[in-house]
């Protein structure tokens, strides 16, 4: 194989009584670090995934070598660096706040509806990922002047979740909230209902207005129902201002989870925040099977490792065949907890800061965690947190625990992001919209050698180099130019700055004095735009293309799983 085996896995032969001393320090470790659960028979039941057991030599190097966590730790500096508070917020997020009141050129639900005109859709995917088809349902039913039928769920994804919208997101106030914005309701009129049939139409993706009232509204206007299928990154990425604002309104104050989902949520925040004197660290790891395997990328377990992620590939029919060293050259691959570990402690969180970890079942389990623990001893996980009594009404349900992380993801202090899936994204723009708190996502593309050569430098060097390739990868405002980059990442245009004798403006659209006045503090991601590529409306034919919605390879960063089962 053609792929680099990284350092941390593959150091040469074992001598034997060497090997026997780092099994014992394995073991040892083991009963000091639980696993991300509780380790026991009250670890809740998860999404199937394959159980890697292996006696193969190069999977028992990887064991070995990685039990030698203590070496690890001891050998980075438990202190913070000289970032000191810069690290907890951005001094620069006091000047921005989110705005998506509607403007004077927005019609209202009274002016704007249509009679016996009813939208159906059926949001796909996992919990995030319905969140964006449910948003942009409203959207689509401003658009098409439509009445929107509370969105359906998909129930029968890889997650099998039998939870429909009202388990979820508290349905009266997202009707009552957008009551001024587009008419919602909970099922069609009876008689509508007895007299017709939903006609059921897949729009392209990213379709635009022109592209709803092509496609949809012919049908709309002579059937009266239309159901729209797999909706999911079915309406634009750019929209005019007036409708950003609408999916900002629906995104942060219209949906919002039930009350038992929120206080269970909440009572988790308050006792991540009673161990940690106020303020921690989530971590969304994203390091399961199923996604690194979607990936592509090699992690260094050698061929026990490329054996099982291959099978798991074989799921996705069409996807293409990837070469692990482009792919990490090129910054698509999620880091190992090793790596996130020591680049948070680079950047100079130390050792005694508290770590909530959102993550499934780890791949590699135990022996992956233990470098991550090491450096951040204290770890937490709901399933720590909570007892199995009070996360039994929770524990079927995978979109209702998803709930749950999401809810300590968006409280904590520093959210950190392993992908750029949809959780990481919805997140990472709700955190902007509401401050500007602290979100880092790694700079994979510039990481990637470094974490390659971190043993010929010395750690000083190491940390500074790292703080230096992070500088436009922490949630700092005006991270990305206005215009590109993903919506629901970088809502710019919801978000205002207070500048002096310059109210209001928001960071998509400033004004020349406005603009002026940013670039003294403005970033620029490196790399391509995330989901710029527009869907323009295509001739007559066939409303029910079935595009391939996955194309990996495209330079595009990872989905998060929901992206990835729902077709």
């Amino acid at each position: 194989m053609g792929s680099r085996q990284r350092r941390r896995y593959h150091g040469g032969c074992v001598a034997p009584g060497l090997a026997a001393l780092l099994l014992l320090m394995l073991s040892f470790h083991c009963v000091l670090s639980p696993p991300l659960g509780d380790g026991g028979r009250n670890d809740p039941p998860r999404p199937q995934s394959p159980t890697f057991m292996s006696n193969n030599l190069g999977e028992f190097r990887r064991n070995v070598l990685a039990a030698d966590t203590n070496v690890l730790a001891s050998n980075v500096p438990g202190d913070g660096s000289k970032m000191g508070e810069d690290l907890w917020g951005s001094g620069a997020a006091n000047d921005f706040y989110g705005c998506s009141n509607a403007s004077a050129e927005f019609a209202g639900a009274e002016a704007n509806t249509k009679s016996n005109r009813y939208l159906m859709i059926e949001a796909s995917g996992g919990l995030n990922q319905q969140r964006i088809g449910i948003i942009d349902a409203v959207v689509a039913a401003h658009i098409l002047k439509a009445t929107l039928v509370i969105p359906k769920l998909d129930q029968k994804s890889f997650w099998e979740d039998s939870s429909d919208f009202a388990d979820i997101f508290d349905a009266d106030y997202f009707i009552s909230s957008l009551s001024k914005d587009v008419k919602i309701i909970q099922q069609l009129p009876d008689m509508i209902r007895k007299t017709s049939l939903p006609y059921k139409i897949r729009v392209p993706r990213k379709c635009t207005p022109l592209c709803y009232e092509n496609r949809v509204l012919p049908a709309l206007s002579k059937k009266n129902v239309v159901q729209l299928t797999k909706f999911d990154y079915r309406v634009s990425n750019r929209l005019d201002t007036y409708l950003q604002k609408l999916r900002c309104r629906v995104n942060y104050h219209a949906l919002r989870f039930t009350d038992t989902i929120h206080k269970m949520g909440e009572m988790l925040v308050q006792r991540m925040r009673e161990k940690s004197s106020g303020r921690f660290i989530a971590l969304h790891l994203r390091f399961e099977p199923d996604m690194l395997a979607f990936s592509g990328c090699y992690f260094g377990g050698g061929e026990t490792e490329r054996r099982e992620l291959g099978t798991i590939r074989k799921r996705w029919e069409n996807l293409h065949q990837a070469d692990p060293d482009r792919e990490r050259r090129h910054g698509k691959c999620p880091l190992t907890p090793e790596e996130v570990g020591l680049m948070l402690r680079a950047l100079g969180f130390g050792r005694d800061v508290h770590m909530y970890v959102a993550s499934g079942d780890v791949y590699g389990g135990k022996e992956t965690l233990a470098p991550l623990k090491a450096l951040f001893p204290n770890f937490y996980s709901k399933e720590t947190l909570a007892s199995k009594e009070e996360l039994e009404t929770f524990l079927p349900f995978s979109s209702r625990m998803a709930a749950l992380d999401f809810v300590v993801c968006d409280q904590s202090s520093v959210f950190v992001t392993n992908n750029n899936g949809n959780m990481a994204r919805m997140l990472a723009g709700r955190r902007r919209y509401f401050g500007h708190k602290g979100t880092i996502r790694p700079n994979t593309r510039k990481l990637n050698s470094l974490f390659l050569n971190r043993t010929s430098m010395s750690w000083d060097t190491f940390a500074s180099k790292v703080q230096t390739f992070q500088k436009g990868f922490m949630g700092e405002p005006n991270e990305v130019e206005p215009g590109r980059g993903g919506f629901y990442e970088y809502p710019l245009d919801c978000i205002c700055q207070k500048t002096k004798g310059i109210a209001g403006h928001t960071i998509g659209h400033l004004s020349k004095d406005a603009t002026n006045i940013t670039k003294n503090h403005l970033t620029y991601r490196e790399g391509r735009d995330v989901d710029f590529m527009e869907q323009t409306p295509l001739p007559g034919g066939s409303s029910n293309e079935t595009e391939s919605d996955y194309r990996h390879g495209n330079g595009l960063d990872i989905p998060e799983m929901d992206d990835m089962i729902s077709d």
